[in-house]
């Protein structure tokens, strides 16, 4: 590839690992599998075919993909031409409208059922578009889910997200669970590619098909989160497939239950388990847990420190975003990510207790959601709990749930009696849910984060 391995591209670290791993699998889908050469091969295609269409450095394109070898290939091209990407799984397709005003985007780059390059005619003027192309960087825009309002667009500095890969570091074969546009998702990618590491992608992200991709392309790492090992735990997909490949399970994005993290310990005793933090605004810092059944983490890793104030986490990062797009800064103004976790500390531990704008205000008493659905996880009744707050004209706010049961068929009253009782004895009255929702579908996102509102 022109510039490959050389000072004049940004990608030039990459480019040497690529070419030194030569045959080794960098992505598996099924039967599909894509070599390092065939990722530089392909970035070479790609590259020529995106300045033929018009783009260049500081161009702002929406990448339509997954982890397949043509996304791969053109992500890395756009950022070897210092273009500014916004990554778009399918699973957000339908907020590509969207996505594509906030971003001002001036082209659209579909690379999964057809492969297209197609101009907007739109003309990115946002000013940190301008300090990106004054530093001759390119960039990495990032959606939030935008479920309680219209997402924020994270701006990222190319050079600072990805300069923590120069490190190499463990070579381990990895399922590809996070979505392609999720800040876990992108540090999960170049964490492998760095490491000349073999990427498996699952054919879907149900239990069935994630067990079935770990068996057959032996992934030792599965990132994921909580309401998923929940659904797998469930599911028993575990004891239909060989996953004895298994080494390390990491999981966040939400807060874990204490019971499903045990019996995710008893059901793989031999993997290592491994809280990660990570927000869109920051990327991931590296992460300890301090041991497999503890919710108490470490974070922190070079260019990373972190503080609280008033019980919330505030994080400065080396790799934080240049700032929103759409949004006032969030940064105060030392340079500290104000990001509204509520913590426990103990050391140089910390302990998440749930989101401060998801805290119940009951008549003055504050409720803690994760603490009210930790307990109900404890009914082998319930398969999901989303706890929420109910707008009440006495006391301010309630606290309501959304249940979905393990069995279909059971009784909606027999269910909300059993909440009650459970309850009764281990938690202040205010704090019992005064309306149950029993639902059938799914409380959590394609993003694997519970659906509160």
């Amino acid at each position: 590839m022109e510039g490959a391995g050389s000072a004049a591209s940004p990608l030039a670290f990459l480019w040497e690992r690529f070419e030194a791993a030569g045959v080794a699998p960098a992505l598996v889908a099924g039967d599909a599998v894509t070599s390092y050469g065939d990722l530089i091969q392909g970035a070479e295609s790609w590259r020529t075919r995106l300045r033929a269409a018009g783009v260049r450095a500081g161009s702002v394109v929406l990448l339509k993909g997954d982890y397949r070898a043509s996304s791969v290939s053109t992500l890395l091209a756009l950022l070897d031409l210092g273009a500014i990407v916004a990554p778009i799984s399918p699973t957000s397709y339908e907020k590509l409208e969207d996505y594509a005003a906030i971003a001002e985007a001036e082209f659209i780059v579909e690379t999964l059922a057809d492969e297209a390059i197609a101009a907007t005619g739109q003309t990115p003027a946002n000013p940190l578009y301008e300090s990106l192309r004054a530093a001759g960087d390119s960039g990495l825009l990032i959606f939030s889910s935008g479920s309680t309002g219209r997402p924020k667009a994270a701006l990222h500095a190319g050079s600072r997200l990805l300069d923590k890969f120069r490190t190499p570091r463990r070579n381990l074969r990895t399922l590809a669970f996070l979505l392609f546009d999720h800040i876990a998702g992108v540090d999960t990618l170049f964490y492998c590619l760095s490491n000349a590491s073999t990427i498996v992608a699952p054919g879907s992200r149900d239990p069935e098909a994630v067990c079935r991709a770990i068996a057959q392309g032996r992934a030792e790492v599965l990132p994921t989160a909580p309401s998923f090992l929940n659904l797998l735990l469930l599911s028993g997909a575990a004891e239909r497939f060989d996953l004895s490949s298994l080494k390390i399970i990491t999981y966040g994005s939400e807060m874990m239950p204490q019971a499903t993290l045990e019996r995710v310990a008893e059901t793989f005793p031999g993997v290592q388990l491994i809280q990660r933090y990570g927000a869109s605004e920051l990327g991931s810092p590296r992460s300890q847990s301090r041991d497999n059944r503890s919710r108490w983490v470490r974070i922190g890793g070079d260019g990373v420190d972190w503080r609280v104030q008033d019980g919330k986490l505030e994080v400065r990062s080396r790799s934080a975003m240049i700032g929103y797009l759409n949004a006032p800064s969030p940064f105060t103004e030392d340079g500290y990510f104000i990001t509204g976790d509520l913590v426990e500390v103990d050391g140089d531990y910390i302990r998440f207790l749930g989101r401060d704008s998801d805290v119940i205000n009951v008549g003055g008493q504050k409720v803690h959601p994760a603490e009210v659905e930790e307990l109900l996880q404890q009914l082998d009744t319930i398969a999901e709990v989303a706890v929420y707050g109910e707008a009440n004209p006495i006391l301010g706010a309630v606290v309501a749930c959304r249940v979905r049961p393990t069995q279909p068929d059971m009784a909606a009253s027999a269910l909300k009696m059993a909440i009650r009782a459970h309850l009764a004895e281990k938690v202040e009255p205010y704090k019992i849910p005064q309306r149950v929702v029993v639902t059938q579908q799914p409380l959590s996102t394609d993003r694997g984060k519970l659906l509160r509102r």
